[in-house]
């Protein structure tokens, strides 16, 4: 075989072997091809004709038809069994011909080897075990690991007293819901409109929620929307801004120092973004008096007008006193702002109407669902729908050409598709669980429990010179400025978690909070929901007296660098006889949802 290059095309070319003469030759074989040279290759001169390419060589004709000799049978059949070696164009290969009556002998060994199979093949009864073997395990048998540190937590709780104003302890409802086979449902979208099959049960958990949480605030489907998707507040705040904003419009929000959340908008003193909300978006927020504590109104204002934000936001983490939404409302009428609320702190106040409410000022209002209103951790999103209400100033983008809010159909693409995939169809339902409790009479009572609380709290650690950041509390939580003491919020909350009392270092205006914050805030939600009263905030306010005292004596010893701070707290004593009058006090009470 050579290789011919022609006008810069390459081309294939067989050299012809000498044939006999026609008459003589065997005639071309079955598994023979005839091939016609390419005229384009070939010799002028040489005649024409076909010139058969043999594939396979030549054999006897009696190998052809299957006949045998004289030595047939047994030898017979196993050379049939035999790889036979040909020649391909000059290479050698081996095959394995196949047999007469061959083609039906297969078809009979497949359909033995299928009849094989199915033999060994496990019953239904065998499969179902072995799924239940893997999938009904008790956590304990699954992974002994994981269980043992999560009863460790489990006794943590009930061993502890819970302070942290952003937790509470949900009922065996909602635990249920959470660890439901709802986890296994994958529903993008909304009830309706969702991008997978079998969702007609999830719609019907979604829309109950939407009307549970429209009634326990006492809102008019008509007038106001709500989104139960979001996987926190934080996430809910920013599917707002990503719905109504473009990148790098302005927003404004109450400085985190002063008690706001980074989820408004944040800088550090060196500048530093802390937030998405300030990296997506520009921020410049608003602060409290640093003599007395409240929000700066008028200052409020001047900022506004000046800025110009397109949202407002007011709310905040660590705010112990009511909010004029009245006064809020006017400012951002009068800068053409949309004004929106992170009600996440006192939304069970607001639903109990123990608190003033957000909703007859607001055109947004966001929260948490986990904290005053005892639901599963996540986040929500109310909003004005219908006509718009008429106000001076205006408001761009909120209304379309009709003078109706578009909120709707833009919050809601927000948080689906662009900032989330599927919701959580087991926190959904038990949100719902939640909800529904948060319209019952039981829950304002115990709500109300909650603002007495606070207020034996606030005055108790009043009567022993504790300073408190506006002087008391108006809803659930008070902010505890330890500087009169000496102390570090870092410090003072490293003492009560080796006690057993959870709490958590916030700054207070004016000190360096991102380096050394001053003080701590404390909240009633969790343990009014264990059955604490009045009196036993006033034992609770002895221990965070005697924890204040031990945290001054360790100072003093080891100096306020933490690590050496933390040396003399492994070895106090002090420490030790705190811990066990804090266990003994809280194990007296129950606790919902897995009472021990």
């Amino acid at each position: 075989m050579d290789h011919t290059h022609h006008q810069s095309n390459l081309s294939l070319g067989f050299h012809a072997v000498p044939l006999p003469p026609l008459t003589s030759r065997a005639p071309i074989a079955d598994d023979s091809i005839s091939l016609q040279i390419d005229p384009g290759v070939r010799d002028p001169s040489h005649n024409p004709r076909p010139i058969p390419l043999q594939f396979f060589d030549q054999q006897p004709d009696n190998a052809r038809d299957g006949s045998v000799g004289a030595n047939d049978g047994e030898e017979s059949d196993e050379e049939d069994q035999k790889e036979e070696e040909v020649r391909i164009l000059g290479y050698s290969m081996c095959i394995k011909r196949q047999r007469r009556g061959e083609s039906s002998s297969s078809c009979s060994s497949s359909s033995m080897l299928l009849s094989k199979r199915a033999r060994v093949e496990p019953d239904l009864e065998t499969r179902r075990d072995a799924v239940r073997s893997w999938g009904n395990q008790p956590l304990s048998a699954a992974d002994p690991e994981i269980f043992e540190i999560m009863d460790k937590e489990k006794q943590r709780q009930v061993l502890g007293i819970e302070l942290i104003a952003s937790e509470n302890f949900v009922c065996r409802g909602v635990l249920d819901a959470l660890g439901s086979h709802l986890t296994n449902k994958y529903s993008e979208g909304y009830p309706g409109a969702r991008y997978y099959g079998g969702n007609q049960y999830i719609d019907q958990i979604e829309r109950l929620c939407h009307d549970r949480a429209l009634a326990a605030f006492g809102l008019d489907p008509e007038c106001w929307g709500v989104n139960v998707q979001p996987y926190s507040c934080t996430s809910a705040n920013f599917a707002v801004y990503t719905g109504l904003l473009l990148p790098k419009d302005r927003i404004m929000g109450l400085d985190s120092p002063s008690g706001g959340h980074v989820s408004h908008g944040y800088y550090t003193p060196s500048g530093k973004k802390i937030s998405a909300a300030s990296i997506f978006f520009e921020s410049l927020s608003y602060k409290v008096n640093p003599l007395t504590g409240y929000i700066d109104y008028d200052k409020l204002e001047e900022k506004a007008m000046d800025y110009r934000p397109k949202i407002l936001i007011c709310g905040g983490s660590t705010y112990p006193r009511e909010w004029d939404y009245a006064r809020v409302r006017q400012i951002a009428d009068k800068c053409g702002a949309v004004l929106m609320c992170d009600m996440a702190h006192i939304s069970g106040l607001v639903a109990a109407k123990e608190s003033l409410s957000p909703f007859d000022y607001c055109d947004i209002v966001t929260s948490t669902t986990h904290k005053s209103l005892r639901g599963p951790r996540g986040g929500i999103i109310f909003f004005r729908k219908g006509k718009k209400q008429k106000r001076q100033g205006f408001c761009l983008g909120q209304t379309d050409e009709n003078d109706r809010y578009d909120f709707e159909e833009r919050i809601n693409f927000s948080v689906f598709p662009s900032l989330q995939g599927g919701p959580h169809d087991n926190h959904i339902a038990a949100l719902a669980i939640a909800l529904k409790q948060v319209a019952t009479p039981e829950y304002k009572a115990y709500i109300q429990q909650v603002k007495r609380n606070a207020q034996a709290l606030a005055s108790a650690l009043l009567r022993r010179n504790c300073r408190l950041v506006t002087g008391g509390t108006d809803n659930h939580l008070l902010l505890w400025d330890l500087r009169t003491f000496g102390l570090t919020g870092k410090n003072f909350e490293k003492v009560c978690e080796a006690c057993h009392i959870s709490l958590n270092k916030t700054p207070i205006f004016g000190d360096n909070g991102a380096i050394s914050p001053g003080g701590v805030r404390i909240g009633t939600p969790a343990m009014t929901t264990r059955g604490c009263l009045e009196g036993d905030f006033e034992m609770i306010a002895e221990f965070l007296l005697r924890a204040a005292q031990i945290a001054s004596t360790i100072q003093k010893e080891h100096g306020k660098i933490q690590k050496e701070f933390l040396k003399g707290l492994e070895s106090s004593r002090d420490v030790a006889e705190l811990r066990n009058r804090v266990e003994s006090f809280a194990s007296q009470f129950a606790m919902p949802g897995y009472d021990v």
